[in-house]
């Protein structure tokens, strides 16, 4: 019996070999090409600094149109310290059953090689002017819906656009935003070329408003996709964040679903850094229209997908001499796309740099990631519940960390390697909050996590669900656009990622500069994560419905001594047994390390997996309201109506000064 099932299972293995080489053997194969060299650039070599965005500029385009429709084009780029990020991912779907076994490969030398070998899949380049920083994005914007790579006006010999429009394979030009004599076709006057439309007065902005009217009106883009990227002036100022911080290659992407793109200050009360001669508020103006026209595009019901973020080390705060900190441009920025039905995959400097998304959105995924919730039974079991029911505190604090920030794919691809794989995880319950909507860009990234997930590793979605925005800015009246209530929509948009995920709680909710939520907006929120919900402009705590809402407390990143200490002088100083604590980019290590140095000082505080810190909270608040409703009748007191858990003095959170900044 035991020869027949090995025999069985060997024709099994067999036979799917048979069909995965069937399946591959149909494919391309892959073009694998090494974009580390242009890494290696010294401070004063314009020339290798050249060659650092043209080269990933370039290839991102190329593999945007190769790559859209099958995965054909991959590179190597980016690192995380010693972690070779891009590498890691190959190998791993490489290995024998995986998705990429079997796949031919065949490795470049050169760029022009690799354009060569792609040549006859696209129809051609398009050229951007080197004296309009803009156009570097337009380029970008222009190549997915025309099917062209971009290409950096550049005369000198070596420079790529000599290397291949004037020699080697030769591609033909398209599209020029540089005239026949070498003259920038965008000049801030008269009439923006080819439109109708008076000039804004500004190359930089007709730029954008001539890919409004060409484009975006036309009906020519996918205003479902777009991309907040850095333009070409990080030539001038390269060492201003990491060396793979053009986010070069983080376009492929948005190239592949023919999305736009832009760099734009979201600031109406000072001029763009970047053109300080403007007129205060021309930038957000222009961000105003365009996403005005995606909002008409879509028809107010598909929520537009917005990569990147404020290029903050370049442009548009104190650090390139605006007035304004970092995490409230970020916020300032989150505002304005709320307000027209648009979230951001929050790309942000640190961890910012993505590639081959393009090639990754192709990554099988399983139809649905389920987890279980607690039930009483097991609570009890627990030693949380009696057996009447009742919460059994025993003097203890509980507490949940918020094991973020993962609202972005780059920050999700990049910590993979670094802090999941990490030798602890498994030791503590942690609540991993990762958006869900990542899995549009990092599907791989996604799926790993969850395969190799162990019982005390439980997902819940990060801010602020399937995507970041500011859902206060959905609520009518929205005096910042004048659009209708997006609450509907937003629940529409991420009710099916919620599904496939097995998601159930949003770890944390940012409402920033926003209004909070209202009884509407707890009522969209409780229509897909009916488990839980951490906002920052409620009451400290409440049930709306059976949806239990906990308002967000401190952030807690230092080092583990110092972080246990925190954590126990905030949960002495507030007079509930619940505590949230929110962490950005914390290893398991770092979090066991915190556990026992918090044991140190209090072992009446306990760690919770968040099932059992949110069901706990939910029976508490039941047995509070069932306490009210037989003293007071179906008619409470307004006072008590609003189904706070306690009534208690308490010390007010630190204002968040670290989001994804």
């Amino acid at each position: 019996m035991r020869k027949l099932t090995t025999l069985i299972s060997l024709l099994a293995v067999l036979c799917y070999a048979d069909i995965a080489y069937s399946q591959t053997k149909k494919l391309p194969p892959i073009g694998l090409f090494d974009l580390d060299f242009t890494l290696q650039w010294q401070r004063g070599d314009q020339q290798a600094i050249n060659r650092a965005w043209d080269y990933p500029h370039t290839l991102a385009s190329l593999q945007g149109i190769v790559n859209r429709n099958m995965p054909q084009l991959y590179v190597l780029l980016v690192k995380n310290g010693n972690a070779d990020i891009d590498r890691y991912w190959w190998s791993k779907y490489r290995a024998p059953g995986k998705w990429l076994a079997g796949r031919d490969t065949v490795v470049y030398k050169t760029v022009v090689d690799v354009i060569s070998a792609y040549k006859k899949q696209i129809k051609g380049a398009v050229v951007y002017d080197p004296a309009v920083a803009a156009t570097s994005n337009l380029a970008s914007s222009v190549a997915g819906v025309e099917d062209l790579i971009v290409v950096r006006y550049d005369t000198d010999p070596q420079s790529l656009y000599s290397q291949t429009i004037t020699r080697g394979p030769k591609i033909p030009v398209r599209i020029s935003f540089i005239n026949k004599d070498g003259s920038s076709l965008f000049t801030g006057r008269g009439t923006i070329p080819g439109t109708t439309r008076a000039s804004s007065g500004l190359a930089k902005n007709d730029a954008y408003l001539w890919f409004l009217e060409k484009y975006m009106k036309t009906g020519k883009v996918n205003t479902k996709y777009g991309a907040y990227y850095i333009d070409q002036q990080w030539l001038k100022n390269p060492g201003a964040a990491g060396r793979n911080h053009h986010t070069l290659t983080n376009h492929d992407f948005f190239i592949s679903r023919k999305g736009f793109f832009f760099d734009l200050s979201p600031w109406a009360d000072e001029a763009a850094t970047d053109d300080p001669s403007q007129t205060p508020g021309t930038d957000v103006n222009t961000l105003k229209e365009l996403l005005l026209t995606a909002y008409n595009q879509n028809k107010g019901k598909a929520y537009a997908y917005l990569g990147g973020f404020p290029p903050w080390a370049f442009k548009y705060t104190k650090h390139a001499k605006g007035s304004h900190e970092d995490v409230a441009t970020e916020w300032e920025y989150s505002r304005i796309i709320s307000a027209y039905n648009a979230f951001k995959d929050a790309d942000a400097i640190g961890y910012g740099a993505l590639a081959n998304a393009s090639f990754w959105q192709h990554f099988p995924l399983k139809k649905e990631y389920k987890q279980d919730w607690v039930t009483k039974e097991q609570l009890t079991k627990k030693g949380y519940l009696n057996t009447d029911g009742k919460i059994d505190y025993k003097g203890r604090n509980f507490i949940i960390f918020y094991v973020g920030d993962y609202d972005a794919s780059s920050w999700l691809s990049q910590t993979t390697p670094t802090l999941w794989d990490d030798q602890n995880r498994g030791k503590l319950p942690l609540m991993w909050s990762i958006s869900p909507v990542l899995a549009e860009r990092v599907p791989m990234a996604m799926d790993y996590r969850r395969e190799s997930a162990t019982a005390n590793d439980y997902f819940a979605a990060a801010d602020n669900g399937a995507g970041y925005l500011m859902p206060g800015m959905l609520q009518a009246p929205r005096p910042l656009s004048g659009l209708p209530d997006g609450l509907d929509a937003w629940a529409a948009h991420n009710k099916p990622y919620y599904k496939q995920w097995g998601l159930t709680i949003t770890g944390f909710i940012i409402d920033g500069q926003a209004p909070g939520l209202n009884q509407k907006g707890l009522d969209a929120y409780a229509s897909f994560s009916p488990n839980g919900i951490i906002p920052q402009k409620v009451p400290l705590t409440l049930l709306h419905g059976n949806m239990p809402v906990l308002r967000s407390d401190a952030d807690v990143n230092e080092d583990p001594v110092q972080a246990a200490k925190n954590i126990v002088d905030r949960v002495h100083k507030r007079g509930i047994p619940f505590h949230w604590f929110r962490n950005i980019l914390k290893s398991p290590t770092w979090y066991v390390k915190v556990m026992e140095e918090v044991k140190k000082l209090d072992p009446t505080i306990e760690l919770l997996a968040a099932p059992d810190f949110l069901s706990c909270i939910v029976l508490t608040s039941k047995k509070t309201r069932m306490r009210r409703r037989a003293k007071y009748g179906n008619i409470m007191p307004k006072r008590l109506n609003r189904r706070r858990l306690w009534s208690v003095s308490f010390v007010k959170a630190p204002v968040a000064v670290n989001c994804k900044i």
